[in-house]
């Protein structure tokens, strides 16, 4: 890394290169510092001895002190901005509009169409030599007239005008979601703040305005945002997996290795940290400025893929794979620059395989079949016209290829090919990704008002699909406000908040001690901001609820913790998920220990062996009192929905000092002060969040590191579990006993057996909750793939928020780790804002549902019309340019209108679609194939006997250049005011008889629809030659009007057709299937697996290299002993390296264990881990 980094100097502002000059006024420069933090460990400690002193030593040099912080003058903090830079990473710099541009120019088919209009621009200037012959044939009649002649470059000219508008249009709206994304990406940035010391107050300030010297308070769950030196910590763990790749967690400590590093996330316990390095020279900071210097190369990579910021981009369709999570977690100060994670990705080996989300992979797959589908009608359109006319040139007319002749031929010829071009334009939906986009991007605005801040796009429709939750319980179904109701408290159970003069002076004072230092400082009961208002809980809420107690009791937690403050506590044993109880040493006056102890009630009274009784003092706490204490105390206490703790203690004598470092013996013979029950209300709105949820198909289980009893007290509240329902309730013990088989593997069926009925998962691991969700998801079981959600507060829930379909993380009470991991933040915490989630995750299904169905029956109609025209009167009734138009209103237009429809309650009254559903119904279907069939008799109509209805010229079989025709002209006219009325009837996908419901809700689409029909009277007044139309007589817009208005009625006769009668239907967009997947991309999901199973992977494939190398061996010997040809070895031994294949996509242990036996008893079964191995190890 050292040698890495001085290549980044060059990146610097001028000023803080020559930054040896300021270093008099701070006892350290710039260059110091950063080469201070490349050390580790013991080496860091040693310099700072010897360059400082101490830390205190260094907080001098950096003018602050380690318990007052920075004094917090604006002039001193700008100063140290100047000197030591500011903490920011500047993102990097959008697409341009112009590369934008050229980005949308790479569509193939605008390219063919380009090319297509300047061949036929560059001939129409093309004078062949001499008078044209009649030698040509009649084929070029009609060319004579000298104008005509002329304005044969109109058409080539109107194409690439056309195109033009196209692709502006298309950057215009690439360029619009960017900004969009940039606004949220700051808005994300903005709400991120950490805590730091100034002038002796602890004060939240956003992460870009530390500056070096500023003392941070680091706690469990967050995510370090600058490198900083450990001044008092404790028992810290940190997780610089994001900077090492390694996943092991580091223990950080004041004496040992103090050095903290921005990027990396806090797994366990607290402390202080004296700021060191910020922005572009954290080392964080110093990866990105290198990373920014391969800029090019960057760009390179980017332009596979035209997709928005980087930082959405980099997570979006969540790699699932815990390398790719430490790819993402390099943001720690969530620059934009997510790319670059992705980049670091690369170079470790092999970017990870994105997985698609369920619409992205469905539209994808009809889209790619949509536009193969044209591209055959295309090319069949063009060698029927070019047969046509050479049978009909040179076989009918028996006329020679003449070289006079050829510019005149090939005319005709570029002119059958921009027909089949615009056959291909009208065919590829490429509106699709348009409207995904505009849908999505539109939600995820109005999701912001409903408290969903979505940090990835396909987060928000995904949801749409969810057919359960998994929800905590803590500030997400319950109000995280947590007050002591009830209490346990020298052999009495009271069941309100006792009085003070009721409990042993001595029991009271050993209450107050236990809480007040047992706690984290950073948790407080502060004023309440409004008078009527409740005091303000800040900090962990469950000590904030215990601290409300000791107030309660009339006495003061400040003064106890002013008398020992935080420098002084002697070892803190924080809490984690598997501890489930916190402990804190302090040193008496008289040189002995006392340890306070506060957890989980029944795993703490478990280690207590004494407890005070009414006078105050130890009794003997046996086992037997300790199961009378659960059934008279705790059960009770936990049916109510009470959390329940235990509060206790223990001494240690002063010498010998015990081993503070063997948990387990420190942490028994406790004595038992009291048990409290700490009351969490439910959420007044979340039982009716519930209810809108099992009505809409979509079960939620709650999953809780609570007591069984307390959590089914609260989900009966909830309304998660109702009386009468078969359902399961487990605590995580059970649950792993039921799902593991005799070896401790999960297996899938055992899991299949308990989800379905299990609705409250207790006292459960972050590992049994990722285990759950895990099962879920990969379930086969019912008639339908689950789509799961999961909500998370905790470091503990990375994993399973990772690994859900959507995880959400709770914007209050999320640690920075969870936000990182999910993929929506609920900024109110609340229940009831997924249920919004789901709301509009469902409008996005069936808005862009509603849109297919539109733009299929458009596509169907003109493909057919292009098509049947041209083969039958040699040239297509749509014009090049007219296709154009329509495809620029059916794709830009219609996805605008038909994406931006605002949801409606009506929505959660259906089942969710599920994974496998397809995106075009049966009732979609047959209003596609309905209203194609009205639209192509009406059009056909048009064409072949539209000059006797309406008395006027045909337009069919008009030479080469002829003037636009009237005819022609009505055709046009009439489809383009039929798709508009079409617009209207797609408006409903599930057959609702009113198409006009809540039509003036969505003021976006009446805009369009009035401003389309607009600009459709102009082009047929006023287009003239390059939309080879002709002016229409009022009577005529009249007939075509009505035409279009029958679409509306017609719409109400198909919708009055019972769907379930029409067995012929088929549904079309189904997702990937298994058996889609190429056999490379199975092999590459086979890698996304968790660290766990990684490790079980890992000694697979040394056991079978193992077995391997010996069959190898045993061939060998075999083989000389019997004297056989040596090849018959290795034929044999290529043999089993074809078996090998086997093994690599083995996703779970269980299968190995199958066969390994075999493996042992014949040498030739034995598989490898990889297949070119045994090739590689190479035979003697």
């Amino acid at each position: 890394m050292g040698d890495m980094t001085n290549s980044a100097v060059d990146f610097y502002p001028k000023n803080q290169r020559g930054e040896s000059n300021h270093a008099g006024e701070f006892g350290c420069s710039l260059n110091e510092l950063r080469s201070l933090m490349e050390l580790r460990g013991s080496e860091a400690v040693q310099k700072i001895q010897d360059t400082y002193g101490d830390v205190n030593g260094f907080c001098r040099r950096l003018k602050t002190s380690p318990t007052e912080g920075l004094a917090g003058n604006p002039a001193d903090l700008e100063n140290r901005r100047q000197i030591f830079g500011r903490n920011f990473i500047p993102p990097k710099k959008p697409k341009t509009f112009l590369q934008l541009i050229w980005e949308a120019l790479q569509d193939v088919t605008l390219i063919i169409l380009e090319l297509a209009a300047i061949i036929s621009l560059g001939l129409s200037f093309y004078q062949p030599p001499g008078e044209r012959s009649e030698m040509c044939g009649n084929a070029a009649g009609g060319v004579e007239d000298e104008g005509e002649a002329e304005a044969g470059w109109i058409e080539g000219a109107a194409i690439l005008l056309s195109v033009i508008c196209v692709v502006f249009v298309t950057a215009f709206n690439d360029w619009s979601k960017e900004k969009q994304f940039r606004g949220l990406q700051s808005r994300i940035e903005q709400e991120q703040k950490f805590a730091v010391v100034r002038g002796g107050q602890v004060v939240q300030i956003p992460v870009s305005e530390i500056v070096t010297g500023d003392i941070a308070q680091v706690k469990y769950g967050d995510l370090l945002p600058a490198d900083g030196i450990l001044i008092q910590g404790n028992d810290l763990k940190i997780d610089e997996s994001s900077l090492t790749g390694e996943s092991d967690h580091v223990r950080k400590s004041a004496d040992k290795d103090p050095m903290l590093l921005s990027g990396t996330h806090v797994m366990e316990g607290s402390g202080k940290m004296l700021v060191t390095a910020v922005g572009v020279n954290s080392q964080t900071g110093i990866i990105f400025t290198l990373l920014g210097a391969g800029g090019e190369e960057e760009e390179k990579k980017d332009k596979k893929g035209k997709m928005q910021d980087g930082n959405m981009e980099n997570s979006q369709n969540k790699a699932k794979k815990q390398d790719g999570a430490a790819a993402m977690e390099m943001q720690p100060l969530k620059s934009a620059e997510g790319g670059d994670g992705d980049d670091k990705e690369k170079r470790k080996g092999g970017a990870p395989k994105k997985e698609k989300s369920v619409l992205q992979g469905k539209l994808t797959k009809l889209a790619v079949q949509i536009g193969k589908a044209g591209l055959v009608m295309s090319a069949i359109t063009v060698i029927i016209l070019v047969l046509y006319f050479a049978i009909d040139t040179f076989v009918i007319q028996k006329l020679q290829w003449l070289p006079e002749c050829t510019p005149v031929y090939i005319q005709f010829f570029v002119k059958f090919f921009i027909i089949g071009v615009t056959v291909l334009v009208v065919a590829v939906p490429e509106g699709l990704p348009l409207a995904v986009t505009i849908s999505l991007a539109y939600s995820v605005k109005k999701m912001m008002k409903d408290n969903n801040l979505v940090r990835h796009l396909d987060a928000c429709e995904t949801m749409g699909n969810a057919t359960a939750i998994c929800s905590d319980k803590t500030g997400t179904l319950t109000t995280n406000r947590m007050t002591v109701v009830q209490a346990y408290v020298g052999d009495v159970h009271y069941k309100e908040v006792p009085d003070p003069d009721a409990l042993p002076s001595k029991t009271l004072d050993m209450l107050v001690n236990a809480i007040s230092l047992n706690s984290a400082y950073t948790s407080k009961i502060l004023p309440p901001e409004k008078e009527v208002a409740l005091p303000r809980q800040v900090g962990n809420k469950t000590e904030c609820g215990l601290l409300g107690l000791v107030l309660d009791l009339k006495r003061d937690y400040q003064t106890v913790r002013d008398q020992t403050p935080e420098e002084k506590l002697y070892k803190v044993y924080t809490f984690n998920s598997e501890r489930k109880s916190m402990s804190t040493v302090i040193k008496m006056q008289d040189g002995s220990f006392r340890m306070y102890s506060k957890g989980a009630s029944e795993i703490v009274l478990k280690k207590c062996s004494n407890i005070l009784n009414a006078a105050g003092e130890a009794r003997v706490f046996r086992p037997r009192d300790r199961d009378e204490m659960v059934k008279k105390v705790i059960e009770p206490m936990a049916c109510d929905g009470l959390r329940t703790i235990c509060i206790a203690f223990r001494d240690f004598p002063g010498s010998p000092e015990p081993d503070w470092d063997n948990e387990n013996d420190i942490l028994m013979d406790l004595t038992c002060i009291a048990v409290v029950g700490i009351e969490d209300p439910v959420r007044p709105e979340v039982p009716e969040a519930i209810r809108k949820c099992q009505r809409a198909g979509i079960t939620v289980r709650m999953v809780t590191g609570d007591n069984i009893n307390t959590a089914r007290a609260i989900a009966i509240k909830c309304g998660i579990i109702n009386p009468g329902e078969d359902f399961i309730c487990l605590e995580g013990k059970d649950f792993n006993r039921r799902i593991r088989n005799e070896k401790g593997e999960v297996e899938q069926e055992r899991i299949d057996k308990i989800w379905p009925k299990l609705r409250v998962l207790a006292r459960s691991s972050p590992t049994d909750k990722h285990t759950l969700v895990k099962g879920i998801i990969d379930s086969l079981h019912g008639e339908r793939r689950q789509v799961v959600a999961v909500t998370g507060d905790g470091t503990n829930d990375g994993p399973a928020l990772k690994k859900a379909d959507v995880g959400f993380a709770m914007g209050i009470a999320g640690t920075d780790v969870a936000k990182e991991a999910s993929d929506i933040i609920l900024t109110d915490d609340n229940f009831s804002s997924i249920v919004k989630a789901v709301m509009w995750g469902r409008n996005v299904y069936d808005s862009i549902s509603k849109f297919l169905q539109f733009q299929l029956t458009v596509n169907v109609v003109a493909v057919i019309v292009a098509f049947t025209g041209a083969c039958i009167t040699q040239d297509s009734p749509l014009k090049a340019v007219q296709m154009l138009w329509v495809n620029l209103i059916m794709d830009t237009f219609a996805s605008l209108a038909l994406a931006t429809e605002p949801p409606t309650e009506a929505l959660l009254m259906r089942k969710p679609y599920g994974r496998d559903k397809p995106l075009i119904s049966r009732t979609m279907m047959k209003n596609i194939l309905g209203h194609g069939i009205y639209q192509l008799t009406v059009i056909f109509t048009l064409l072949f006997a539209g000059e006797t209805i309406f008395n006027i010229d045909s337009g069919r079989n008009a030479p080469l250049h002829a003037p636009p025709s009237e005819h022609y002209t009505i055709i046009f006219n009439t489809f383009v005011l039929m798709q508009l009325f079409n617009e209207i009837n797609a408006r409903k996908i599930h057959g609702e008889k009113n198409v006009f419901d809540g039509i003036f809700r969505n003021p976006i689409f009446c805009s369009i629809v009035f401003g389309t029909f607009g600009i459709q009277i102009l082009i047929i007044q006023f287009g003239g030659k390059p939309f080879s139309c002709i002016p229409l007589q009022i009577d005529q817009w009249l007939w075509c009007i009505v035409l279009g208005v029958g679409e509306l009625l017609w719409g109400q006769v198909i919708s009055s057709i019972p769907t379930n009668r029409l067995k012929f239907l088929k549904e079309a967009g189904h997702g990937t299937q298994k058996d889609d997947i190429p056999e490379e991309e199975l092999n590459e999901d086979a890698e996304e697996i968790d660290h766990a199973e990684r490790e079980l992977r890992r000694g697979q494939i040394l056991w079978f290299r193992g077995l391997n190398r010996i069959q190898t061996q045993i061939e060998v010997v075999n083989t000389f002993k019997s004297g056989t040809s040596f090849q018959g070895a290795l034929r044999r031994q290529s043999s089993v390296t074809s078996q090998n294949q086997d093994v690599t996509n083995i996703s779970s242990p269980t299968h190995v264990s199958l066969s390994t036996p075999n493996a042992l008893s014949s040498p030739t079964s034995a598989s490898a881990a990889s297949a070119g191995h045994s090739r590689r190890e190479g035979i003697p």
